[in-house]
């Protein structure tokens, strides 16, 4: 097992480096300090804050019931685990339904302790990103299957498989990169699509379910420890099932993700 890895302050330069450098970007979801600090105090690079908090925490269907007031409560709490770690919150179903709206909740978000923000869409949401930006706000962007949109993709579906929806992911990543965000999560796509992207981008790409073409990796907690509540994802590992203990499970997850071990080709789609 590795050394526990110490890091010191992440910021999005230190990201921008690691994609130039071909050093996997390690990130996991947290929603309070103990974990935040076992994830950072272990090699995590990054954590979200994420509205996955809606099912896992809350015991939701989807992601839709959870309000900005619940992001920002749990950014602090995350906060409050490591001033080192680099934090992205989530901005929730229909906060960012205008400009005026994004700026707005992305603030509060921001007074919570995050570093960034993040928003599912493509490129309608240029105005947004661009007025974030302007206004000092770090923004990660987010396609592929985006969880607020369940009910228009008729559930929890890979995405981008036809050319034709390959390639409008394709443009939107770059609106989205010439709009001003400095990352971008892709969700639930082909390996294939996921490096066309990477390759198309100057900024890092953090996947989950997207193979591992990206420059980095992502899991929910839950899936990382084989807690998840109903059905256990395709691109899921139980870490712990293999090391035993948290700390393990946390700095062997890092290790897979930095060698390339992990994904693997089962937890890949074509």
């Amino acid at each position: 097992m590795p050394a526990r890895n110490i890091m010191s302050k992440i910021t999005v330069s230190t990201l921008n480096k690691m994609k130039a450098e071909n050093n996997k970007i390690t990130a996991l979801t947290a929603y309070d300090a103990s974990f935040a600090k076992l994830f950072h105090d272990n090699g995590v690079n990054v954590i979200l804050v994420g509205d996955s908090l809606g099912m896992v925490l809350q015991g939701g269907d989807d992601t839709l019931g959870v309000t900005n007031q619940d992001i920002a409560y749990h950014t602090r709490c995350v906060r409050a685990g490591s001033r080192e770690l680099f934090v992205i919150a989530d901005m929730p179903f229909m906060t960012y339904s205008s400009v005026n709206d994004t700026c707005k909740n992305a603030a509060e978000l921001m007074r919570a302790g995050a570093n960034m923000v993040k928003l599912e869409g493509g490129e309608w949401l240029y105005d947004s990103i661009k007025a974030l930006t302007q206004q000092g706000i770090p923004v990660c962007g987010h396609l592929g299957l985006t969880p607020q949109s369940v009910h228009v993709f008729g559930g929890f579906k890979i995405q981008g498989r036809e050319e034709d929806k390959a390639q409008k992911m394709i443009d939107d990543a770059k609106a989205l990169e010439a709009a001003g965000a400095q990352l971008l999560v892709l969700e639930c796509i082909p390996s294939a699509l996921a490096k066309r992207i990477t390759d198309a981008l100057s900024i890092p790409t953090i996947g989950i379910g997207a193979g591992n073409v990206t420059d980095g990796q992502i899991l929910v907690m839950h899936d990382l420890v084989g807690i998840s509540a109903g059905y256990i994802p395709k691109f899921s590992k139980n870490f712990l099932l293999e090391t035993g203990n948290m700390p393990a499970a946390v700095q062997k997850y890092c290790s897979d993700v930095k060698s390339g071990a992990f994904p693997s080709a089962e937890h890949e789609f074509k």
